[in-house]
């Protein structure tokens, strides 16, 4: 029986990203010593999706199948020594959802390869992985260029007695992104107590759902911004910007065992508010033509609870002396940290271009441009999607501080995990209300 010295699976063009409907090809290369026996030499295709109630479980609760295709490239017979190639070619589905891994479960895709050879023989096996990005286009949600808006009321108490009432309002310039683009984020705090308030805090939260008989939640603070609190009698805004790091895109289209949310959650403590932001990341950006334009007026400070806004501007937008509707002064909260610094401890900045995108990812021409010290390879939080430059090249983990955040945990099965972007939007008597 003569020794393999070579086993092994190349695609074409050495691509491994891939779009729902593509062909993937490529070449099985063996190379032996002396000649091998074997009965069939089989190419096989297959994408699926497995989840567990237990973190990096190998065993899946639940599992699903995308599609799972089987070639014989060869029939028996005996290959003499030297080099020999079989070429394979196999067709993507449709439907196909975007490749992910997290701590309870994955969607991978891979093609193996075996040498079936006769009995008693050890029979020969190698495979690859590739990866599947089904774009989400953000223009395809609706109401997607409006405002993702928020407002909540806290009764203010100090050793059991009542001082005032705070109002907490918020507002992001949109409700979708891809990695790279800036989230701009407008709070609002009527501090109308005796008391000053804690700190104000502003995350980027996604929450992955694996869909088992008991669902198990999956949080994890993507970037955090914290401002300094407001005080007694006093209406401060504040405006920060958030950098949407390479994330895996939003609700897993084609997946039902795996499902991924994003939100704002804007806090305030001592007294304990907080509302939440539903938003989405997908892979094309929005398009704002002029008849979509991107709202950028701060949150006005006559807004009603329900998040409807003034039918008509009020007849100074800027007023000259920082004043709010009522009379209140207006101060500007400082930021005082942020977590997406660069190891220096300054703030980052940095061109959306810093970012890579998958090929065939339609960017508006600002996010086009070429960028030398851009990481060719963005592992997603969360998901093993590459995100390269353009050309070939090869898959290197890159070194950018914003990938990770600086607390990355999961907890089980949380008391009230956050609602999803339909919840928020279509419930008649949740505090979530979202601008129309």
């Amino acid at each position: 029986m003569g020794k393999l010295q070579e086993f092994d699976i190349t695609f074409t063009n050495n691509k491994v990203v891939y779009g729902p409907g593509e062909s993937i090809s490529g070449t099985v290369k063996i190379r032996t010593g002396n000649s091998l026996q074997f009965k069939a030499i089989k190419v096989n295709c297959q994408g699926s999706c497995g989840i567990s109630n237990k973190m990096s479980d190998s065993s899946w609760a639940l599992e699903e199948q995308y599609f799972n295709s089987t070639l014989s490239v060869a029939d028996k017979g005996t290959l003499p020594a030297g080099e020999h190639s079989f070429p394979f070619q196999f067709l993507i589905p449709i439907a196909a959802p975007t490749s992910f891994e997290g701590p309870f479960g994955k969607i991978i895709y891979r093609v193996r390869a075996v040498i079936d050879t006769p009995r008693f023989s050890k029979d020969y096996k190698a495979q690859r992985p590739f990866y599947l990005l089904n774009l989400l286009n953000l223009n395809e949600v609706p109401a997607i260029e409006h405002p993702s808006y928020a407002v909540t009321t806290k009764k203010f108490s100090y050793l059991l007695v009542k001082t005032g009432t705070l109002m907490l309002k918020a507002r992001s310039d949109l409700r979708g992104y891809i990695p790279g683009q800036v989230i701009k984020l407008a709070t609002e705090i009527h501090n109308k107590s005796g008391k000053d308030t804690g700190c104000v805090l502003a995350s980027l939260i996604q929450k992955v759902t694996y869909k088992t008989k008991r669902p198990v939640f999956d949080l994890r603070t993507i970037a955090e911004v914290e401002g300094a609190g407001v005080k007694a009698g006093k209406h401060a805004e504040w405006r920060e910007q958030i950098i949407v790091p390479p994330l895996p895109q939003s609700a897993l289209a084609g997946c039902s065992l795996i499902d991924i949310d994003y939100f704002i959650q804007v806090s305030l403590k001592s007294p304990d508010a907080v509302i939440t932001l539903p938003i989405y990341i997908g892979n094309i950006a929005v398009n704002l033509s002029p008849s979509r334009p991107m709202p950028t007026s701060p949150v006005n400070c006559d807004a009603t609870i329900s998040g409807v806004m003034p039918s008509a501007p009020p007849a100074e937008e800027e007023p000259e002396e920082g004043l709010c509707a009522g009379g209140v002064a207006s101060e500007e909260i400082p930021t005082k940290s942020h977590s997406q610094q660069d190891p220096s401890g300054q703030p980052v900045t940095m061109s959306p271009s810093a970012f890579s995108h998958a090929p065939g990812a339609a960017l508006p021409p600002s996010h086009r441009r070429p960028d030398a010290s851009a990481p060719l390879f963005c592992v997603s939080t969360g998901a093993t999607i590459p995100f390269f430059t353009e050309g070939d090249v090869t898959p290197v983990p890159t070194s950018c501080s914003l990938i990770l955040p600086p607390e990355y945990s999961s907890w089980d099965y949380p008391h009230e995990p956050p609602p999803t972007y339909e919840e928020s939007c279509s419930s008649a008597d949740s505090s979530f209300n979202s601008r129309q």
